[in-house]
């Protein structure tokens, strides 16, 4: 339960581990559907983006570049939503998910025709439920790095792979099993996004990592009513 919560952090770190399992969801939804592009992870849009540009098959350059372009624009908002509410991480958390959570909501009636089977280098809907995503998925990024939970960035596990391997004992108890969860649950995102994109729908896919980021702002709202150690910065 210490991983989940503990005391200087209260709930953030259970409730980060399910916005990196949403991370999972979404860019599944991305690669997917709307391209084979990354919606979340801005290194892999980069990377997509240049072999958009050098003509490799199958991944549409417009939709790359409206995921960058709304990432960017998702994150500035997220840095003035944090110049208003950052003095208490919970309300900020509860600010910028209901944010997320309301672009995640709209990408899913644009997504309803998009499947793994549709390629889509002429469909508007495509570029346009990127965008709505990666805009979501800004905000949560310019978020979490102002909540400074260790280990937990939600998007990018690289690091978290690195200390395992290359920190003596994966850098302590705690610590070990916070990276191996964070990796863990954005394996498990990504397996339950390709699942319900391949099997029952991308909609369905959006619809579940809906209701994770509606967990999470419920959450989030209800250990905010009172004041608690952990609402203070870090």
């Amino acid at each position: 339960m210490k991983i989940l919560r503990d005391p200087v952090h209260g709930p953030l770190p259970g409730l980060l581990f399910l916005l990196t399992a949403v991370t999972g969801v979404i860019d599944a939804v991305s690669l997917l559907a709307l391209g084979r592009v990354f919606v979340a992870n801005v290194t892999g849009t980069l990377v997509t983006l240049g072999l958009a540009l050098a003509g490799t098959p199958g991944i549409v350059r417009e939709t790359a570049v409206a995921a960058l372009l709304a990432f960017v624009v998702g994150a500035h908002v997220g840095g003035r939503m944090i110049a208003r509410f950052g003095g208490h991480r919970g309300r900020l958390l509860v600010r910028t998910t209901a944010v997320e959570l309301v672009f995640v909501l709209a990408a899913i009636p644009v997504a309803v025709p998009l499947t793994a089977s549709v390629t889509p280098e002429t469909s508007l809907g495509a570029v346009v439920a990127a965008a709505l995503l990666a805009f979501g998925m800004g905000i949560q990024n310019a978020a979490v790095r102002r909540l400074k939970v260790p280990d937990i960035t939600t998007t990018v596990v690289t690091m978290a792979v690195t200390g395992l391997a290359a920190d003596e004992h994966g850098g302590g108890r705690e610590t070990l099993a916070r990276r191996l969860l964070a990796v863990l649950m954005l394996l498990v995102g990504a397996a339950l996004g390709a699942f319900l994109v391949l099997r029952v729908g991308t909609a369905w896919a959006l619809g579940a990592g809906a209701l994770m980021i509606a967990i999470v702002l419920a959450v989030a709202a209800f250990t905010s009513r009172t004041p608690q150690d952990w609402h203070a910065p870090r």
